[in-house]
């Protein structure tokens, strides 16, 4: 397959890709304006920070897989590129370690003034008097909002100092999940305002999408604590930067961010940014995920998914319907030889059955095969008794959904 990748990989990730057969392209200075004109012929694209629009989606004549090198995907027009069949699959979990650190680490840093206190120093001035005014951690509340891999690592590190960890109960939380958050030490409160109003700080960790742009706004600042600490290693969008910045000025909170709204689309870049600027912010530059270990997780994860694609069992796809349309399945037993399911694929079609899944597989001795068809509506008997009729059909059941 000739494979692009718009972000750097290892030269060894490269290396496997190749030994693989792979035709790799590497570009890691594409963005979102010049990817349209590089991803014609390609197959495979690989991305962390490169946005994908509905333009280079447009462009990509030969593209069946996208995958993101991390675990957020609002950086790619997820829509489109299954409007077009295009597989965007992630890489979950494998940096969270790293963003759950960070998220400590910039907690540490807000609490005990460690950014202006290091700025002190390098400009000859010695202030213990003002850098020794910190709270301290241990006995705080903490208010995790997003429960994923990042929300329950933070939550058992925030534990490990000590600190009281809260999140909101939600019905329909499955039992392996509420299980995974309490053995992080998370325990349930009833409501986000109650949680924003009784903590000492809140920690966001969910993903980027419509639902939680401007999710941390006026309402939900002037709710939390004066004085609260707010954290924010997710995305930038999630928060209203104007509504943080006046209730750094007028309500004392302080903010610990790793992310901005308007970041620039590539590892370098001018940045100017108010709220990075203000002296409540301990700030870094979108780095949760960027360590050695969390990085290496990642490429593995990433040539896993390119693999799976390869081998047409694609894993931790994005954009795939969760639960396909279903009217019934239908079980096809048949002698496994070549034009079989073609012919019971034309039979669907003449009665306009749509397939949303299917699946064959062959027994033991490569003689007989099962597939087991998803259809859209209830098949006819009419089409049941011309499937049974098929050269090589042995057997042909219907279950209703």
């Amino acid at each position: 397959m000739k494979v692009l990748l718009a972000d750097a990989l290892p030269d060894t990730a490269v290396e496997q890709l190749e030994t693989a057969g792979d035709e790799v392209t590497c570009l890691p200075d594409l963005t979102a304006e010049t990817l349209p004109d590089a991803i014609a012929g390609y197959e495979v694209l690989v991305v962390r920070s490169t946005i994908v629009t509905a333009t280079a989606l447009q462009a990509a004549n030969k593209l069946g897989l996208i995958v993101r090198a991390g675990a957020g995907t609002n950086t790619i027009d997820c829509d489109r590129a299954a409007e077009l069949g295009i597989f965007v699959c992630n890489v979950p979990g494998k940096n969270a370690l790293a963003v759950a650190e960070l998220t400590m680490g910039l907690l540490i840093a807000v609490d005990r003034h460690i950014s202006a206190a290091t700025a002190d120093l390098r400009a000859g001035t010695w202030n213990k008097k003002a850098y020794s005014n910190a709270d301290g951690l241990f006995g705080r509340r903490m208010g995790i909002i997003g429960l994923g891999d990042i929300g329950i690592a933070t939550a058992a590190r925030a534990s490990a100092f000590g600190i009281d960890v809260v999140a909101v109960a939600k019905p329909g939380r499955n039992h392996a999940a509420v299980a995974r958050a309490e053995a992080a030490g998370v325990r349930w409160l009833d409501d986000l305002d109650e949680l924003l109003a009784s903590c000492d700080i809140v920690s966001i960790h969910v993903p980027g999408a419509p639902d939680t742009k401007g999710l941390v706004n006026a309402d939900f600042l002037a709710t939390m604590k004066e004085g609260a600490i707010l954290l924010n290693t997710s995305r930038g969008d999630v928060v209203d930067e104007a509504a943080l910045i006046d209730a750094l000025n007028s309500r004392g909170i302080r903010a610990g961010l790793d992310v901005f709204a308007n970041e620039p689309d590539s590892g370098t870049g001018d940045f100017d940014s108010a709220l990075a600027k203000h002296p409540s912010v301990v700030a870094t530059h979108h780095v949760g995920a960027s360590t050695a270990q969390a990085q290496s997780a990642i490429t593995d994860g990433t040539l896993e998914a390119i693999d799976a694609y390869r081998a047409g069992s694609p894993i931790n796809c994005v954009n795939l319907n969760p639960v396909p349309t279903r009217a019934a399945t239908l079980t096809v037993r048949h002698h496994d030889r070549v034009g079989v399911l073609a012919n019971v694929l034309q039979a669907l079609r003449k009665e306009q059955l749509n397939v949303s899944n299917m699946q064959n597989r062959v027994f033991a001795g490569s003689k007989a095969a099962v597939a087991s068809i998803d259809v859209g509506h209830l098949p006819s008997q009419e089409l049941i008794d011309e499937v049974m009729s098929l050269d090589d059909v042995i057997y042909v059941s219907v279950t209703p959904a």
